[in-house]
């Protein structure tokens, strides 16, 4: 099983970054390969609403007419088994990072030939909050939407705040480790690898 694990985080050491560490070392313990990204490392840039209606290629053809890192990422997305998006959570939403790749995922997913490429790719969401920690589930109810929108099966977005991390950090570890055994179980609904 291959595993794509995109973060928002900007902090490698972060809250955000042990989260979604955790749900790895549960994937890698049961035999599952992860790759990491951090969006902040990668350079995409934000939607450009291309024409007058607000649309471009991403509508018409399924590919984004902006030349970075993007597209790398869609390609990685269409050849893993599961894809976890992690993000810090600021202002009760996703990070910026995060939003301005999922902003263009969304739209490129609206031809029927991208979306076809990740319709019913299994992902997951983690959510992570600092400070009060309150704004976690409007973050993870947003990711919801998004992911939901593109057409991936969502399996699970885990909100956490820095008050609770710890508590997570086992929860993602058990999730890893249930997400592998689950792709190798017959008809559970989750895709085995190939």
């Amino acid at each position: 099983m291959n595993v794509l694990m995109i973060l928002g985080s900007r902090d490698p050491g972060g809250r955000t970054a042990q989260a979604a560490a955790a749900l790895a070392r549960g994937l890698q313990d049961a035999g599952a390969r992860t790759e990491t990204v951090f969006l902040t490392g990668s350079r995409i840039e934000r939607c450009r609403q291309c024409n007058p209606n607000g649309w471009g290629a991403c509508r018409n053809e399924g590919r984004c007419v902006v030349e970075d890192d993007f597209h790398r990422l869609v390609e990685s997305i269409r050849v893993c088994d599961l894809v976890v998006f992690a993000t810090p959570v600021y202002f009760g939403d996703l990070s910026e990072t995060m939003k301005a790749f999922l902003d263009r995922l969304r739209r490129v997913t609206r031809h029927d030939e991208t979306r076809r490429a990740i319709e019913g790719k299994p992902a997951v969401g983690i959510c992570v909050a600092g400070g009060g920690g309150g704004g976690a589930p409007t973050c993870a109810v947003a990711l919801e939407k998004v992911l939901i929108t593109c057409g991936f099966d969502l399996l699970d977005v885990i909100p956490a705040r820095r008050q609770n991390l710890d508590l997570k950090i086992r929860l993602l570890e058990a999730t890893g480790r249930w997400l592998v055994e689950r792709a190798q179980g017959p008809a559970q609904g989750l895709r085995p690898c190939p």
